[in-house]
């Protein structure tokens, strides 16, 4: 699965296993989909998940993972034959709400798309007009379908990329691990995706820090914000990790299902709280496809969610847009 550094960071963070009054809190860190993981939850008994939870995130990217050649998601898209499972199929499902809410902003069938321009587990191509009308033809999820557990498409070439938000469905997939091991307050990330339940040892709100979109694809930005979190999931899309600059043109790695070309309008990141991962994740990548002011109008169509957008003016200065929600949750802000 795609590589994708932190963009949510986590503060207070505490090593190994701390205990107060009885309690114990648990840390794991490991690695997964190419990327980082950092779980924390409190247990009386201190019971290490870690072989548990690595085996469900194997198991997981066996499913949609692009980057694995006999993933199920590899067989849908080459046409094999093969048995979907429910990470699969959720992944589709969901992704079909939001494609079809965000009028087309958010698009998994921008497989192709993702390849060719580099983003994906395929070598770049040599981009031209000609090569990105071709590929439109393939783009849009009205053109596949999910009927009694298979998928049909409507022309053998269309393929599907869940990466823009399998990542945040697999922070989804831990916390319900830890629930049902009873476990009520926890902090699950997964590549900067995060869902925090309950509070710390010491009866504080998990703190979380969204970066500055500065370009950088290989180290940590200045936090622009600071926030508690309790029952809820966030999720960052962002134009500063994953781009190239060729010509002296930057090409970022969110592609427009209407153009086939990186996104290029003042929105840098867009950061939503939902009660998924998942729809957190696939809502702030279609939100960055929008542009600041039609996300702003899809955000106050849509109260159930609350978001922080992060944008450049006419001079370059960053400059932020809270929904209400989202402000009361911020206790730090530059």
């Amino acid at each position: 699965m795609k590589d994708r550094q932190k963009k949510l960071l986590l503060l207070l963070f505490i090593s190994q296993v701390f205990s107060f009054f009885g309690q114990k809190q648990v840390v794991l860190e490991g690695y997964a989909q190419g990327t980082t993981y950092h779980i924390q939850y409190i247990d009386v008994k201190g019971k290490n998940y870690q072989k548990q939870i690595n085996q469900l995130l194997i198991n997981f990217e066996k499913s949609v993972s692009t980057y694995q050649v006999n993933s199920i998601i590899s067989k849908v898209n080459n046409n094999q034959k093969v048995r979907l499972d429910s990470y699969f199929t959720t992944c589709f499902v969901k992704a079909k709400e939001i494609y079809k809410s965000t009028s087309g902003a958010f698009d998994p069938t921008v497989a192709p798309l993702v390849n060719s321009w580099g983003f994906g587990p395929q070598k770049k191509q040599e981009i031209s007009s000609h090569l990105i009308d071709s590929l439109l033809q393939f783009v849009g999820f009205d053109l596949i379908e999910l009927k009694e557990n298979k998928i049909i498409k409507k022309d053998p070439r269309i393929a599907l990329d869940f990466n823009a938000f399998a990542q945040g469905y697999s922070v989804d997939v831990v916390a319900d691990f830890l629930r049902k091991k009873g476990v009520s307050s926890f902090l699950v990330e997964i590549g900067g995706e995060v869902y925090a339940q309950g509070k710390q040892l010491n009866d504080e709100n998990w703190i979380i820090g969204i970066e500055e979109p500065i370009d950088n694809q290989t180290s940590g930005n200045p936090f622009k914000a600071i926030l508690r979190l309790d029952g809820k999931a966030i999720a960052t899309s962002g134009n500063y990790r994953r781009y190239f600059i060729e010509n002296g043109v930057k090409y970022v790695h969110h592609i427009d299902p209407k153009t086939g070309y990186p996104t290029k309008n003042n929105l840098l990141s867009a950061s939503v709280i939902s009660t998924s991962c998942l729809n957190s994740d696939a809502t702030a990548t279609g939100l960055l496809v929008m542009g600041l002011e039609k996300a702003i109008n899809y955000l106050k169509n849509h109260k159930e969610l609350e978001a922080y957008l992060i944008y450049t003016d006419e001079k370059g200065n960053y400059l932020s847009y809270a929904t209400v929600g989202f402000a009361q949750l911020i206790i730090e802000e530059n």
